[in-house]
């Protein structure tokens, strides 16, 4: 995306610069991390020519078992051995005299099968490169951050410091509400008492209303978007049976087009009607956005239920990984709005069994009761 947006903007300010080169111009200087995986792989033995590398969403890379299963598939490195974090602070280690590695964490953020975690990078550092000069924020301790299985202490092998300004207090994404990631981890796991607590807190500044009407959700969030802000139509990929209400999870967009694209293009995210997915929307953001919540994350009898669609019916996710993906990819939808969003919630239908009202109703319920606001109509 940054690098499609930097081409873009070079080939609009200089006429005699056309897109492709643009494009090329940019890939030379903003790496994908897995070329840069591959680039190491060709020639283990000289170092890379960077010193400093910056891996964002650090928590995704990719645990040994995926990582050695896609080496040997697509790579044909057979005897490829480890994990995606471990791999890569080798490849950096080859360096005599000095490197530096930033990894960027989020919280919350690991929503695919095989995403190592952070233990990932713990574990590689510990047992592979205890030589290695470690800083880190003992805010990584924050449930919202690694769940209650972070082990920090694995780095005492290691010459490893906290360091309190590694962690970046206020959220560039969400300006208007800084506490907007502790309301959403409250209301993701059920904890609906400190969730109306934060909602009033910042309810004036960012607001965040909750509705059964689509329709009156796409007016609304048109009615806010002011000069080039942004808005966008985000859901679950879970989120199968929304298609009855016309939002469509399973289409392919393009991430380029439907970030970049100006909002007279239909396939770009001003129309509201193509639909990203947390997949297409990590890391990135909008000014406001329609969040639709289907029933693969349900509110039933006090708690929350974990579900997957298949075939023609919903079955539920057992695995506590699962699950946890899940949540996250929850998550990560309700935190990409810079200004105020709008989550939407089906009101179902009594003779389709996938699409009970029960299905919904109380997830409707429970989003009031931490303290969102119904949108007027």
């Amino acid at each position: 995306m940054l690098r499609e947006a930097l081409a873009r903007d070079s080939a609009r300010q200089n006429d005699t610069i056309a897109i492709g080169t643009a494009r090329r111009e940019t890939a030379s200087f903003i790496q994908n991390i897995h070329h840069f995986r591959d680039e190491a792989l060709k020639d283990k033995q000289p170092a890379p020519p960077e010193k400093v590398v910056i891996f964002d969403e650090a928590q995704r890379a990719w645990n040994q078992r995926k990582a050695s299963d896609f080496m040997q598939r697509k790579r044909n490195q057979s005897n490829f051995n480890q994990s995606e974090p471990e791999f890569l602070i080798s490849v950096m280690d080859r360096h005599k005299d000095w490197c530096v590695i930033i990894a960027l964490i989020g919280g919350g953020q690991e929503i695919n099968d095989g995403e190592a975690g952070l233990n990932g990078w713990f574990s590689a550092l510990a047992e592979k490169f205890p030589d290695w000069d470690i800083y880190y924020s003992e805010k990584l301790r924050q449930k919202e951050y690694a769940g209650n299985d972070i082990q920090i202490d694995l780095l005492k092998k290691n010459q490893a410091k906290s360091e309190p300004c590694l962690h970046l207090t206020t959220s560039m994404r969400s300006f208007r509400a800084e506490k907007l990631s502790h309301l959403i981890h409250y209301l993701i796991h059920n904890q609906c008492a400190e969730a109306k607590i934060l909602s009033a807190q910042i309810i004036d500044n960012f607001p965040i209303f909750v509705t059964r009407d689509l329709v009156n959700a796409k007016k609304w969030i048109k009615s806010k978007v002011k000069g080039l802000e942004t808005s966008g139509l985000i859901a679950s990929s879970g989120a199968k049976r929304l298609k009855a209400d016309g939002i469509f999870v399973d289409n392919t967009i393009q991430v380029e087009d439907w970030f970049l694209n100006d909002r007279d293009d239909v396939r770009s995210s001003h129309f509201l009607e193509d639909t990203a997915t947390e997949f297409d929307i990590q890391g990135l953001e909008l000014d406001w956005c329609i969040v639709a919540w289907d029933a693969d994350y349900r509110y039933c009898s006090h708690k929350f239920e974990h579900w997957k669609f298949k075939g023609s019916k919903w079955e539920r996710r057992r695995k506590e990984d699962q699950q946890r993906y899940l949540e996250n990819s929850y998550r990560v939808l309700l935190t990409r709005a810079r200004q105020g969003m709008v989550i939407y919630i089906p009101v179902g239908e009594p003779t389709d069994a996938t699409r009970l009202p029960e299905f919904y109703d109380q997830t409707y319920e429970y989003l009031l009761e931490c303290g969102l606001q119904s949108l007027p109509t």
